[in-house]
């Protein structure tokens, strides 16, 4: 039966059929389910089955593929009619009736073309996955899925393993590889692997020519497909110095511990229980059974041990004339066994206690528990991998933000320095202007002074004559000399109030542009983020408090400045008055003296003309004033 099944496997690798989309894709579910197949006993055996539950992710990964086999041309579909017939086999392998109305009926919409790659999956989880009930021989299962891939993958030419051993290693294969679709086997998987596999044929694990060999492995791909692996295997670069029989023996060993979860197996005596005779054994221990055969070719079944979270093993006192004894308690039956020496009654002993301890635990096969303590090492690694990528970029996001931020920063900075020199530029051309008016209001005074001195020599004469009558009139000189005194002092303090009011102005504009530039930096606090709300609070508080010092300080210079224009009034006022009082006096002299002009007393240096007439203080006062102002405006630049 098995021969001619696996020949109907084979005759679905040809290509006469006509190619539909139903691809590879399908072996990635978003519906994983947890119902576990029991496995069934072989017809060759005639035992009743005690074989542990395998997950539905492991037999998917067996179908997978027989499925791409089936893919001749590697298009990625599959027609309809290599699909009906897989189907056909996978029901019969796995003792579940085939309903080929149903398939019929799942197909439907697809009678007229191939069958769609969503049309499979649901129909192989709904009409086969689902419908196992009755254990199904496992190594059957995967003998059929090997037979229907290995005739269009395997290159049994290249390979120092027979065929037998391939399948082993592609079982195990099936078994390493994580349930991700293309199925590969990572770096970490390889190694435990071949390191199994080197110590199942008794040689020593040699760490450099693996590291050589990962390094090249990682400049490829860093995993490796089944027939990559077997071909690693078959090609002996691990096994170097090992014969065939010795390799095959290795692969055995490593498959009956990882794929039959056989944890330990020997001979050894065992006790009957109706003639009480003793008999040799080869026994198999596995997770939850012990299985006994004639001898350890497996050709002969004799019965099974089976165990759970009541049994117990305890030892013996020797009697009878055997040695080494120890009884193992099930909840059928008690056994009684015999071993050859102390060590292996003591190894047996320990290895059937440990399956105890994980029977009453619920904890899987040693070899399980530790593929998924891996698996769960492997996706808490790619989890905190992914988490420090995440954070990375949270990092990289923040960082240009700030770079944007820091370059708006810059541009604002730029675009103030580039008002801040124009304005300075406005000012020093103000400042030409102001000193080049100046000097022309210099040289016209200075041109004035001439003409009066010219004025003064012609006049000298003429005073000789009226010396008398001036002495006559030097009352009325003296009155005249106090008021033009008053109106010397008059304008000093207009120009002295006009000065206090440019420098009020100027510190009043400066104010302005201060509280213009608090009020535009407290918008752009305003507009900052929310994580530096609280901090830009207080900054704005304490921006608020030097925003209203510094309109108490405005309002004050505002007062000043009022006080200083009523002073500027009234200095205005008196400098009326004084001028008033000194066209009134000359006046009186002119009536007094007829055709005789009024002009200053010869005693006087020259009088300075100004914006505002004759000036009323002598070279040397103007000297002291100019470097006075100079000073002032020193100050007030260093102070800015």
């Amino acid at each position: 039966m098995r021969a001619s099944l696996a020949e109907r496997c084979c005759s679905l690798t040809i290509g006469r059929h006509a190619p539909g989309p139903a691809s590879r894709d399908f072996f990635f579910p978003s519906w994983r389910p947890s119902v576990r197949l029991r496995k069934s006993p072989t017809d060759a055996d005639r035992r009743a089955a005690r074989a542990s539950m395998e997950p539905r992710d492991e037999l998917l990964k067996s179908i997978w593929h027989a499925f791409t086999a089936l893919d001749v041309d590697q298009s990625g579909k599959v027609s309809k009619s290599q699909l009906k017939v897989l189907s056909h086999n996978l029901c019969t392998v796995m003792r579940i009736p085939h309903d080929p109305v149903a398939l019929e009926e799942h197909f439907k919409d697809d009678d007229e073309g191939p069958v769609s790659n969503q049309g499979y999956m649901p129909y192989l989880n709904r009409f086969i996955l689902d419908k196992v009930t009755v254990d199904f021989d496992r190594q059957e299962f995967h003998k059929m899925c090997w037979t229907l891939c290995s005739r269009k993958n395997l290159n049994q030419s290249k390979l120092m393993i027979s065929s037998d051993d391939a399948f082993k290693v592609w079982c195990i294969f099936n078994f390493l590889s994580d349930d991700q679709y293309p199925l590969v086997i990572i770096t970490e998987e390889i190694e435990y692997f071949l390191r199994k596999l080197t110590e199942a044929m008794g040689g020593s694990w040699v760490e450099e020519r693996f590291e050589d060999y990962k390094m090249l492995l990682n400049a490829r791909q860093q995993s490796l497909s089944a027939w990559e692996l077997i071909s690693l295997v078959g090609s002996g670069h691990f096994s170097k110095g090992m014969d065939k029989q010795t390799l095959s023996m290795g692969i055995n060993e490593v498959y009956l511990e990882l794929i039959l979860d056989v944890l330990k197996q020997g001979y050894m005596m065992k006790k009957g229980h109706k003639r009480k005779n003793w008999n040799e054994r080869w026994f198999v221990l596995k997770p939850n059974s012990m299985s006994y055969y004639v001898s350890e070719d497996l050709a002969e079944w004799k019965g099974d041990i089976l165990l759970d979270e009541y049994s117990a093993v305890a030892p013996l006192q020797d009697k009878d004339g055997k040695k080494c004894l120890f009884l193992i308690k099930s909840a059928q039956k008690s056994f009684e066994i015999s071993v050859s020496d102390k060590k292996k009654k003591q190894e047996w002993i320990q290895a059937i206690q440990t399956c105890l301890n994980r029977l009453r635990d619920g904890r899987p096969a040693p070899h399980r528990e530790a593929q998924q303590k891996r698996r769960e090492i492997r996706l808490r690694r790619q989890e905190e991998q992914e988490e420090l990528e995440l954070r990375m970029r949270e990092l990289q996001v923040a960082n240009e933000a700030k770079q944007l931020e820091l370059e708006k920063m810059r541009r604002a900075l730029e675009e103030a320095a580039a008002n801040a020199a124009e304005e300075e530029q406005r000012r020093l051309q103000t400042q030409t202007e102001l000193q080049d008016r100046y000097r022309t209001d210099l040289e016209k005074e200075i041109l004035v002074r001439q003409q009066i001195e010219e004025q003064v020599a012609q006049k000298s004469t003429e005073l000789e004559q009226y010396l008398v009558r001036v002495r006559e009139l030097e009352d009325m000189y003296q009155r005249l000399e106090e008021a033009l005194e008053d109106e010397r002092r008059a304008r000093q303090d207009e120009e002295a109030v006009r000065r206090l009011q440019t420098r009020l102005l100027e510190e009043e504009a400066t104010k302005r542009a201060e509280l213009e530039q608090l009020h535009l930096h407290q918008q752009r606090t305003i507009s900052e983020t929310e994580a530096e709300k609280q901090e830009l609070q207080k900054e704005r508080v304490a921006k608020e408090n030097a925003l209203q010092a510094a309109m108490e300080q405005l309002e004050h210079l505002e007062k000043e400045r009022q006080g200083a224009l009523e002073q500027y009034q009234t200095v205005v006022k008196k400098l009326e008055t004084a001028t008033n009082n000194t066209k009134s006096w000359k006046h009186k002299v002119a009536e007094h003296e007829g055709l005789l002009r009024l002009i200053e007393p010869g005693s006087k240096g020259p009088v300075l003309i100004t914006n505002w007439g004759p000036a009323a203080f002598s070279d040397a006062e103007l000297s002291h004033r100019e470097k006075q102002w100079q000073k002032e405006k020193s100050e007030k630049s260093q102070a800015q």
